[in-house]
């Protein structure tokens, strides 16, 4: 998706014509939408996304979850022709064309219901969240690009539980000054706030130009940690970005795609050697504690094996895709990817009670997290901090206001 991108950038600046401008309010129909066509459309007036293909976990889907955009993946082919009316749901995920008054009416009743439970979600935005019973859970939000905290007012929530970097590394790989000045801006955002900002993720579905490797089975190879310590170049230039940054504010540093303790320890003794050279040179910098991902099985099934890290943050995409063995990027075994399969649930389960156990923080920062449906089960596992989109803020706290645990 992002070589096509790239492709069609490249034949709009040859062509005389350029992207022709929809109407306010559309519904874009196609296999895929690339980022930067997300980015150029004016969502104010409304509209949606609506995918013969596409995947919940791909990069636009990220966008349009954490912009409130609908968007639907996976429809199949539509016969006849796409002009006109149409009626996208994406809170049940499907779209009818040309639809009847009776549809019609249907659809704008169920609009307004879930306009007034948005609305009456509201009221939660700017309170703690706790259960029924009174329980505090911690919500964080997710985001993917430092402007993504100037529509959030820090005191909506309890801090970032995950900053993606992915997007920095887009067309070129991000120099040391520009990652610096990146995660400084979200750690004066936040104050003294948490800010968990994850090395960069990059491999699976998220191809890198002049960093990842083309692969037959991209999720099970390297990816994440395995492709930083493969190319210590480019991940020293993070660290010491981090290090800098950290001086700015409250930061924590997650590896994703940890599957060994050696993973770790070699990641974490890169920061130390970082931090000596730039204490050699005077640069002012401070070490920030070192979590891990919980997403590949084998550290759920046996997390007695990382006792010496920071904190665990668990990825419920990653971690159901693999429990399940269902490729979170294909529609065809979308039903096998469910964070509330028991499997899933009694592996987030081991995690917590381990980290109960020895004192190590556990949260969530996987889609679940924001997902109303999903939350009463997460809480029941014992997880007690959780971290969504921050279009999911305000339905989230209410969501969690009806779990009587």
């Amino acid at each position: 998706a992002d070589l096509r991108d790239i492709r069609d950038q490249v034949l709009r600046a040859l062509s005389e014509d350029g992207e022709p401008t929809a109407p306010l309010g559309a519904i874009f129909h196609g296999e895929d939408v690339a980022p930067t066509r997300f980015l150029e459309i004016d969502w104010s007036a409304g509209g949606g996304i609506a995918l013969r293909a596409g995947s919940t976990a791909s990069h636009v889907a990220m966008l349009a979850r954490a912009r409130g955009v609908p968007m639907v993946v996976g429809l199949g082919t539509f016969p006849g022709s796409l002009a006109g009316m149409a009626l996208l749901d994406a809170e049940h995920g499907g779209m009818v064309l040309s639809p009847s008054p009776a549809e019609i009416d249907a659809f704008r009743q169920s609009s307004s219901a879930f306009a007034a439970r948005q609305g009456a979600a509201q009221s939660f935005l700017t309170r703690p969240a706790v259960t029924k019973a009174g329980t505090a859970v911690r919500v964080q939000v997710n985001i993917a690009n430092p402007s993504d905290v100037d529509g959030i007012d820090i005191s909506t929530c309890d801090g970032v539980g995950l900053m993606r970097t992915e997007f920095l590394f887009g067309k070129t790989l991000p120099d040391e000054e520009t990652q610096y000045n990146a995660y400084r801006k979200v750690l004066e955002w936040a104050g003294d706030k948490p800010v968990t900002i994850r090395t960069v993720d990059a491999g699976g579905d998220k191809p890198l130009a002049g960093f990842t490797v083309e692969e037959t089975n991209p999720f099970l190879g390297l990816r994440g940690i395995r492709l930083s310590l493969k190319r210590r170049d480019i991940f020293r230039v993070q660290i010491r970005a981090l290090l800098r940054a950290a001086i700015h504010g409250n930061l924590k540093v997650m590896f994703p795609m940890i599957a060994t303790p050696e993973e770790y320890s070699q990641a974490a003794a890169l920061f130390a050697e970082e931090q000596a050279g730039l204490a050699a040179r005077g640069v002012a910098h401070t070490m920030p504690p070192l979590g891990i991902m919980v997403e590949v099985p084998s550290v759920a099934i046996a997390p007695e094996a990382f006792a010496n890290v920071a904190f665990f943050s668990i990825g419920s995409n990653d971690l159901t895709q693999y429990v399940m063995a269902a490729a979170r990027d294909n529609a065809a075994v979308t039903y096998l990817n469910s964070v509330r399969h028991p499997a899933v649930l009694r592996l987030m389960e081991a995690v917590v009670r381990f980290g109960r156990e020895t004192e190590i923080p556990v949260s969530l920062c996987g889609d679940a997290g924001g997902d109303p449906a999903a939350i009463p089960a997460l809480l029941e596992t014992g997880l007690r901090d959780l971290s969504v989109a921050p279009a999911q803020l305000a339905m989230a706290k209410a969501a969690i206001a009806e779990v009587p645990v």
